[in-house]
């Protein structure tokens, strides 16, 4: 009896650089996230554990409300263009974000960055699956979210494993400063596809929404 595996790993150009931006941003905040709590509770005057509720409910809260009108600001315009502005801008500020984080000093800094935070991922969490979803590979649409899901919970896992022994050798600055660089490289690696995603002939916008499969919504 004979078992054929048919490992087919290749993707289309844009899920390539899309995975590889989504696994940098995840990878970067992974690095974050396990230490955020205890750097809030050790190293922020007067913070205590209702402080980093607070904290946890501005992000989540806001980011929640302000990716309403994004989305439905980038459906109603007409292109890719402005979904793909709004991401590179979002991670830019999401690297932004993160080394804001070394500068706190009180609360009240901590509550403002998770507000700017916020508005990082809202651009993301609206652009990032619009322009990924229109571009999946006919047939092997599973197949390119399981890629990203993959690279994204690798990259967190690692990063997790990671952050606790970086903030524990070389402090919580040096985190802070590797997850924005990591966000920044999220931004940096869509160079990598803006004239397939932007193309130069206007006329062929309405061909863009055509790679979008049905089943897929945004």
């Amino acid at each position: 009896m004979r078992i054929r595996v048919n490992l087919n790993i290749q993707v289309n150009r844009i899920v390539k650089f899309f995975v590889l931006s989504d696994l940098f941003l995840l990878a970067g905040w992974g690095l974050i996230d396990p230490i955020f709590a205890v750097f809030i509770i050790q190293r922020i005057p007067g913070a205590t554990v209702v402080t980093v509720g607070i904290a946890a409910g501005i992000y989540w809260i806001l980011r929640s409300i302000l990716q309403v009108p994004i989305a439905n600001y980038l459906d109603r315009t007409p292109g890719e263009k402005d979904d793909f502005y709004a991401l590179v801008v979002g991670l830019i500020i999401a690297g932004f974000s993160a080394f804001s984080f070394a500068l706190i000093t009180n609360v009240w800094q901590l509550y403002a960055v998770q507000i700017i935070r916020a508005l990082a991922f809202a651009l993301y969490g609206a652009a990032w699956p619009t322009i990924f979803s229109r571009h999946l590979d006919k047939d092997r649409v599973s197949f390119d979210w399981t890629c990203d899901g993959v690279a994204a919970g690798l990259a967190a896992g690692v990063a997790g494993l990671l952050g606790g022994i970086i903030a524990e050798r070389f402090g919580f600055t040096s985190v802070f400063v590797l997850g924005a660089i990591l966000s920044l490289f999220a931004a940096a690696a869509l160079l990598g596809v803006p004239n397939l995603v932007i193309p130069k002939d206007t006329t062929k916008e309405a061909n863009i929404k055509d790679h979008r499969p049905g089943s897929i919504g945004v």
